[in-house]
């Protein structure tokens, strides 16, 4: 595994573009310079020491060096010895609603991205527990398997949207019943199931599998996205909005959260429900909860020891602003006399 002990500094890489355009704007002015003295061909003959070639050259010499030395700078780092770690912590599957209307914005931005707001935060939270991600529309699918990589969770979560899932609809019962298979069930670990949705159009008998996987110790806890005077539903092409969704009449279709089904869930989960608005997601009461849960030993293979590798990153970065230092901007006088591929001189 690698890490950078100063991640910070290898902000400074941004910096690479910025030099380079400068120093294409100062080639570019100064053959604009010269051609006002004259044709340019003409004027680069008049300075036979002059060689453009070679003032590129140490140009991306130092740019290179400046790579390697930022990199170097930012100290990366190897693990050379894995350990096993024992920690305390629960077994949390998130499943989060990717149907159409999670995109109506009467939660501001908008349902779906005030889940991936709050989901986020959660992650931030968490220490020993181990988290899972399933998605849910139509049909259910695992996301992420549950781990306790919250690097990786951000990096799946990021990429949700409402296509992930084609078939349209809000099988919760089926996105309950994916999670249940999700844990280990050798394992006396606290599990528990935070369902993030709208509870509209549910599908299936969502209160007998809830129930189901309270008898086997699993807490569910709902979060309502949405309000239940509801909204429309945008209707996007490409990252243009074009409107709004309409039923066949041609009327706007208002989507309205179903509090009282996710209260009812909740309450067949032994767990709790909490309504999302515009300045809490709820996901914090809910992790509350979460926490008085008893916590057991996760075992997890971690980095114990990790040596550094900034020397070779330096090092490097010093060859090639030696090379640039030995590279002269003119010709030198030896060079332009030496004439290897000359033809012979008849006596």
């Amino acid at each position: 595994m690698i890490r950078f002990a100063h991640p910070d500094l290898l902000y400074l890489l941004l910096l690479v573009p910025v030099f380079l355009v400068l120093f294409i704007y100062v080639l570019h002015w100064k053959k604009n310079a010269w051609k006002r003295y004259g044709d340019y061909s003409v004027i680069s003959r008049l300075i036979p020491g002059y060689s453009r070639n070679r003032l590129i050259l140490k140009f991306l010499l130092l740019l290179v060096a400046l790579v390697f030395m930022v990199i170097g700078l930012a100290d990366p780092q190897v693990g050379s010895r894995l350990v096993k770690a024992e920690r305390k912590g629960i077994d949390i599957m998130l499943a989060l609603d990717v149907s159409n209307s999670m995109l109506a914005e009467d939660i501001k931005p908008s349902r779906m991205e005030r889940s991936k707001q709050a989901i986020s935060k959660l992650i931030d939270e968490l220490r020993s527990d181990r988290i899972g991600m399933i998605l849910f529309a139509g049909k259910a699918y695992t996301q992420l398997p549950i781990t306790t990589d919250y690097a990786a969770a951000k990096l799946f979560l990021s990429t949700v949207s409402t296509d992930a899932v084609p078939v349209q609809g809000t099988a919760i019962g089926e996105a309950i019943d994916l999670a249940v298979k999700s844990f280990n069930e050798s394992n006396e670990h606290s599990k528990a199931i935070i369902i993030i949705t709208d509870g509209e159009n549910h599908e299936g008998d969502v209160l007998t599998t809830a129930k189901q996987a309270a008898e086997k110790g699993i807490h569910i806890y709902t979060i309502g996205m949405g309000s239940p005077e509801g909204g429309p539903i945008p209707v996007f092409q490409g990252n243009n909005r074009t409107g709004y969704k309409k039923d066949r009449q041609g009327n706007t279709v208002v989507t309205k959260l179903n509090e009282t089904m996710l209260q009812q869930i909740a309450s067949a989960g032994q767990g709790v429900y909490v309504r999302a608005s515009n300045a809490s997601a709820g996901l914090s009461k809910i992790f509350d909860e979460i926490n008085k849960l008893n916590k057991s030993e996760i075992e997890s293979m971690m980095f114990s020891d990790y040596e550094d590798r900034f020397q070779y990153f330096l090092g490097i970065s010093m060859l090639f602003l030696i090379l640039d230092l030995l590279i002269a901007e003119r010709k030198s006088k030896w060079i332009r006399n030496l004439r290897l591929f000359s033809p012979k001189q008849q006596a």
